[in-house]
């Protein structure tokens, strides 16, 4: 059974282990990115949450059209 994905105003929030999925990194690959403030999170409560908008918007920002 999947887990509910958290939200709040409409924003959708995902944990490291969805995002390490998403990106096909580990988790410590994760916490380097925050470290250097490459992606856009929050820490409640000792739990690390991401913004599914600003994943979104980082991924867009630094996408690269292939060379034809």
């Amino acid at each position: 059974m999947k887990r509910p994905v958290a939200s709040l105003d409409g924003e959708r929030y995902l944990t490291d282990r969805e995002v390490a999925e998403l990106l096909r990194v580990s988790r410590r690959t994760l916490q380097e990115y925050r470290n250097n403030r490459v992606l856009p999170f929050i820490l409640l409560g000792g739990k690390v949450l991401y913004p599914e908008s600003g994943l979104r918007e980082l991924l867009e920002a630094n996408y690269r059209k292939p060379m034809e």
